[in-house]
């Protein structure tokens, strides 16, 4: 028996059911434990005031290494790249659509395009990224952005309930509820944050059982690609809330593996970007590249301006 602990919102419970279907598959019993976060309690703080690292993640790091559950299941984007002693990534399930999107608030007189259209009329976008808005502010100047928190669907009640004109949300998390026609528009050019859209199995270093029962559900391409995306958000020392967009795929022809990253300042005016590819033979190669896009990125401004944002 293997105890899977999770926060309790419906869309940590749907990735916490995945991971128990697919032990069951391969003859593991599970059973899910609830577990209340930080990032679940208090929900009248912008995320970036409550230092970003670890506040979707950290309760249920104690509970693993407290031994009250045997792995923790967390979209992989929330997990800091600094993990505690002893506790280690030991499955990356295969990846779900990592774009960001634009929802429109319900009943809203204009479709996505014909409000993205518009060239100088105001608007007004709702995101707890700061990386999100840094980069609508970066393409639509003249709108604002307005910070919201809760569930997926609290931010949705928020949004039908506001004068706002839109939000943006992850596609994963609205595909795997069953929400995808409230998607208005995928925002292709909006670099993801990384990891976005895969999940991720935490587990103690020691527990060489888990990992057996893993092993078979472990994406290799998917892991290569949070690899090199989260080698390049640890060289930036940027937490799960900078504004860093880092995303890694494998061509159409799988030849290589390529990177698009990304550091903005909050308001969108300063857009640092580097692109970088690597074989797609060499593992090694696809990791190195995230840290290798990350020097590019400080040496052409962004470790000051990171800087400028924490403080």
């Amino acid at each position: 028996m293997i105890r899977i602990g999770t926060r309790d919102s419906k869309l940590a419970v749907w990735q916490a059911e995945m991971v128990a279907a697919a032990l069951a598959s391969t003859g593991t019993p599970t059973e899910i434990v609830f577990i209340k976060t930080e990032g679940d309690l208090v929900l009248d703080t912008p995320l970036p005031l409550m230092g970003g690292k670890g506040v979707f993640t950290k309760a249920l790091d104690e509970a693993l290494l407290a031994g009250r559950i045997d792995i923790a299941v967390h979209s992989h984007k929330d997990i800091p790249t600094q993990m505690p002693a002893g506790l280690i990534i030991a499955a990356v399930f295969k990846r779900e659509d990592p774009r960001d999107v634009l929802v429109l608030r319900q009943g809203h007189p204009l479709s996505a395009p014909e409000f993205m259209d518009q060239d100088d009329a105001q608007g007004v976008i709702a995101t707890s990224s700061i990386r999100r808005s840094g980069q609508w502010l970066h393409r639509f100047p003249q709108h604002q952005t307005t910070d919201i928190r809760g569930n997926v669907q609290t931010r949705l009640r928020k949004l039908d309930s506001s004068t706002w004109d839109g939000a943006i949300f992850a596609a994963a998390g609205l595909k795997r509820l069953g929400l995808e026609d409230r998607i208005s528009a995928y925002l292709d050019w909006m670099i993801p944050a990384p990891a976005q859209g895969a999940v991720a199995v935490m587990a103690r270093k020691a527990d060489m059982h888990v990992f057996d029962a893993l092993e078979a559900h472990h994406d290799v391409e998917t892991g290569l690609c949070v690899q090199s995306e989260r080698a390049c958000l640890r060289r930036l020392e940027g937490g799960c809330s900078a504004p860093i967009g880092v995303y890694v795929k494998k061509s159409a022809d799988g030849s290589v593996f390529e990177l698009k990253a990304s550091v903005l300042s909050p308001d969108g005016v300063v857009n640092l970007e580097a692109q970088f590819k690597a074989p797609a033979k060499d593992p090694e190669s696809i990791v190195r590249m995230g840290t290798h896009a990350a020097d590019t990125l400080l040496k052409d401004g962004a470790g000051a301006l990171l800087k400028q944002i924490r403080s």
